[in-house]
């Protein structure tokens, strides 16, 4: 479904949203800070974005696509490093303060302002061609695990092995333009649990009810993260009647993937009789979301979305950027699931674990479990005004 028009609140937020949600997951700052100084954590996310740069330019430069793409390239690394460096100088400067989504917007704007529109383009499709020639050999092991509880772990398992397919991360980019990836070693690679938010065995005894009609499940990168983690997981929904909504950015950001391309690579997975092996795809939608960066605020998505999104009862936010560098927190008037992997040294020191752990953050029951609750927001943290913060949710901002 194609994404136009105004863009509209996310339906399933808990509302006021005014009062109860806000995007970002960490607090860069919190109002006692000097608005003229950039506060230490602030200045850890620039230093995070300035650190990028490279990676980015020399994507830039080899995008056959675009003309003059090395004096381009060259442009957009300058002028984003000005900004940064005008950030450390000013924080209220160029819309700030500043926070992982600014922080990203910007960047988006110069690429596009300077030429490029995908520069990560050419290794989207390769890292999909090699990942669709893939799927059936991931779903079939899938389908052979005949206990419940251990198909679904493996299910986890495999988003986890996939999403470590990010280039946005510098360190991920620079080890992948090295050795690539490998999802089957990255399988068996992920670190051991407990991770640092690990609510696994409470998901899969809720699993078992099989209680959820509708899922809206917003994706993150191409490649492996989406063929092999997500597709299979969807798929597994698919096969207990849930019905699924997938939901993909608008636009090209980093190697996440776009709802056009999202359609594209359904197509070439699903057979001739319109299944993804053995799997009745009549209830998988493709939504575009309407966004247009590797992280996203629900309070501004496309009027599609939010409509197929209306009567969901499940909600999966997949990727450290919609995840958790966004969302951790966010609370859902449905069952919410928040999964990634920590990709950024910045993100495993605010959740107290380590670089590659993993997050898996189901918030299931949750119109009961906030029963007599009332919130407010104090920078990213969710605040209790008459009564205690359910113990779960509490033990993750302690972190």
């Amino acid at each position: 479904m194609e994404s136009s028009g105004e863009m509209v609140a996310f339906p399933l937020l808990i509302t006021p949203i005014e009062n109860n949600y806000r995007a970002c997951t960490i607090p860069y700052r919190f109002p006692s800070d000097n608005p003229k100084k950039p506060t230490p954590i602030e200045l850890s996310w620039i230093n995070l974005f300035a650190n990028s740069i490279p990676s980015f330019k020399k994507r830039a430069e080899s995008d056959d696509t675009v003309t003059d793409a090395p004096a381009k390239a060259e442009k957009f690394a300058q002028r984003y490093a000005e900004i940064l460096e005008d950030l450390k100088k000013d924080p209220e400067s160029h819309g700030g303060p500043p926070d992982c989504i600014l922080l990203c917007r910007i960047r988006e704007l110069i690429l596009r302002e300077v030429g490029f529109r995908d520069i990560f383009k050419k290794v989207k499709y390769e890292e999909n061609a090699k990942a669709i020639s893939l799927f059936k050999d991931v779903v079939n092991l899938n389908d052979s695990i005949e206990e419940e509880p251990k198909r679904v772990e493996n299910l986890v398992r495999g988003i986890f092995a996939g999403n470590i397919f990010d280039l946005g991360s510098a360190t991920l980019a620079e080890l992948f333009s090295k050795d690539g990836m490998s999802f089957l070693a990255s399988c068996q690679n992920i670190v051991p649990r407990p991770w640092v938010i690990d609510d696994l065995d409470t998901f899969i005894s809720k699993w078992a009810k099989k209680p959820w009609k509708k899922a809206v499940i917003f994706v993150d990168n191409s490649g492996a993260d989406i063929i092999l983690g997500i597709l299979p997981f969807a798929r597994e929904l698919l096969r207990h009647g849930t019905k699924v909504v997938l939901a993909a950015n608008d636009l090209p950001s980093i190697n996440d993937v776009t709802y056009h391309e999202l359609l594209e690579i359904i197509s070439k997975l699903k057979d001739e009789n319109g299944n993804l092996i053995g799997v009745d795809t009549q209830n998988l939608l493709i939504a575009n979301s309407g966004n247009d960066l590797p992280v996203i605020d629900l309070s501004s998505v496309s009027q599609e979305l939010a409509y197929l999104a209306s009567d969901a009862d499940l909600v999966v936010l997949e990727g450290m950027g919609r995840g958790i560098e966004t969302n951790l927190y966010a609370q859902f008037k449905c069952d919410s699931l928040k999964i990634g992997m920590v990709k950024h040294p910045e993100v495993a020191q605010f959740l107290g674990g380590r670089l590659y752990d993993c997050v898996f953050k189901p918030m299931l029951g949750h119109l009961e479990e906030l029963k007599g609750l009332t919130f407010t927001i104090l920078s990213a943290y969710f605040i209790t005004i008459d009564t205690a913060i359910p113990l779960q949710i509490q033990d993750d901002i302690q972190r």
